[in-house]
């Protein structure tokens, strides 16, 4: 009987030890894994920060206010400058295309979307995009904000 007894007691501890080892092990690979995981987004980070704002260059303005066409037969009377960045050296950029942008964003657009500060906020935000799209040139952004000097909606 003492055969059967620690047979017994082999069967028994043997569970036990090896719930014991597969708990420890898997608490060290969520420890290893949630450590690899905040080193990577920790570094992701840092990554992202060693990418600097572009620094403020020159500011070209427009000649003239453009008119453009609302919906419902309003109009809005705009005038902005581009800012540039220093990467684009001391020379104004030809505003053309930012002004052809432009016409294209706002023409029939309704007065209430330019009313509020949000709606006009949302707009300016996509026409800086289309503006830094089309300024960037070999990977230099050469422009990096707009300033709208008049905007008038009638």
């Amino acid at each position: 009987m003492s055969d059967k007894t620690e047979a017994a007691a082999t069967t028994e501890g043997a569970p036990k030890k090896s719930k014991k080892m597969l708990m420890i092990i898997v608490i060290a690979a969520v420890v290893f894994l949630g450590g690899g995981g905040g080193a990577f987004f920790m570094l992701k980070g840092d990554s992202s920060k060693a990418e600097a704002a572009p620094k403020k260059g020159v500011v070209t303005k427009l000649d003239d206010a453009l008119t453009v066409n609302l919906a419902d037969g309003h109009y809005l009377k705009l005038s902005f400058s581009l800012q540039q960045t220093a990467d684009a050296g001391t020379e104004n950029v030809d505003p053309s295309e930012a002004v052809n942008l432009a016409i294209d964003e706002y023409t029939g657009m309704k007065v209430a979307e330019l009313a509020t500060e949000k709606g006009r906020e949302e707009v300016k935000t996509d026409l800086l995009n289309k503006i830094v799209k089309a300024y960037t040139v070999d990977g230099t952004k050469e422009v990096m904000d707009i300033y709208y000097t008049q905007f008038v909606t009638q």
